[in-house]
């Protein structure tokens, strides 16, 4: 008596397990590489199917099917933080294939770069009657993540995108490591305050400072480098650039304290990045002290800007009493570069 008792509910047991475990998987979306796909055994009118979440790229997402005379199949990412903030731009292939009264396939075009956020950004409407069991097919050729902040937007597939996060990433960690003074271990004396640095990454960056750290100096044994030439607000900006993060703002501000620190500690890129950008706000106001810091830091191409400013353009006559002013003390060179230029101009022989 037990056990048919015991029998009976043991079956009842594996039907009901049995019978869970169909009602589970008929949610449940295979996944391999960039495919997913949901079989459907039976989609009856006026009914609504949403699949368990799929993890594809960074992204959990969801498929749906609602029948409602017409099939409308709806691919969306769960809602979260990361959809929030950076929602998905995806580029992907979706089609349909029936089992019923014959094996029939439909395909949608092929959707490029869709910012998908909510279920309604993707819905597919499909008129043609399908019967019986079916399979909602996605392929995902390309997946960006976008951000409602701006910035660059690429592949989180493209071999570049995971070198440009990395450089994204060690560059703001090397920001905070100058902000924060995080195991600085050598102190910049600017002429009216002090900053903590890092050995390392100045040495990698300098070979002036490389040579002061290798050799038995007086910044080696004491921890200390003194650019007096420099205010704190300006050697701020220049361990910004060498730290890779400076803002544009403040270096326009400071460039001619920044050439002149590029020159001395021979950072190349940053003395070019002051060259260009000296060349491009030339005026009536300044042009006079660029073409002494032309001569001073060799900068062919803003000594050339500065005599086509002032002699081609006519601008000399214009700020004569400044000239003659800045005669008195130039140096011969940049006098007599004058003095030729203007002759030739203005074919005097």
């Amino acid at each position: 008596m037990l056990d048919g008792i015991f029998d009976c509910i043991n079956e009842i047991t594996a039907a009901l397990t049995n019978r869970m475990s169909m009602s589970d998987s008929a949610y449940r979306v295979q996944t391999t590489s960039r495919v997913a796909q949901w079989r459907i055994d039976n989609l009856a009118s006026f009914t609504y199917h949403k699949s368990d979440p799929f993890r594809i790229g960074k992204w959990n997402w969801h498929l749906s099917a609602e029948k409602n005379r017409m099939l409308f199949v709806r691919l969306y990412p769960e809602t979260s933080s990361l959809t929030r903030d950076n929602p998905p731009i995806a580029s992907f292939n979706i089609r349909v294939i029936s089992s019923g009264g014959g094996r029939k396939s439909l395909t949608h075009p092929v959707i490029t770069d869709k910012l998908l956020k909510n279920r309604e950004d993707f819905v597919w409407a499909i008129d043609i009657p399908l019967n019986g069991k079916f399979i909602i097919d996605v392929e995902f050729l390309d997946l960006k993540a976008s951000s409602l902040q701006g910035g660059e937007v690429c592949s989180i597939w493209a071999e570049g995108c995971t070198e440009k996060l990395s450089h994204k990433t060690a560059l703001s960690t090397l920001g905070r490591m100058l902000i924060e003074g995080i195991h600085a271990d050598v102190i910049i004396n600017a002429s009216n305050g002090s900053i903590g640095a890092h050995r390392a990454v100045l040495a990698s960056r300098s070979p002036v400072f490389c040579s002061m750290f290798s050799h038995s100096l007086k910044e080696k044994e004491l921890s200390a480098i003194n650019i007096s030439d420099m205010s704190i607000e300006a050697c701020r900006v220049f361990l910004g650039y060498i730290y890779g993060n400076v803002q544009h703002d403040d270096f326009l501000v400071h460039r001619i304290a920044l050439v002149r620190a590029a020159d001395k500690y021979d950072i190349s890129d940053l003395k070019e990045a002051c060259h260009e950008s000296l060349v491009e706000d030339i005026d009536m106001t300044n042009v006079l002290e660029r073409l002494q810091i032309a001569y001073l830091y060799q900068l062919p191409k803003l000594k050339g800007s500065c005599m086509v400013y002032l002699v081609k353009f006519g601008k000399i006559c214009d700020i004569r009493e400044d000239l003659n002013a800045f005669l008195q003390s130039a140096d011969r060179e940049i006098v007599a570069d004058i003095f030729h230029e203007v002759l030739n101009t203005w074919n005097i022989f």
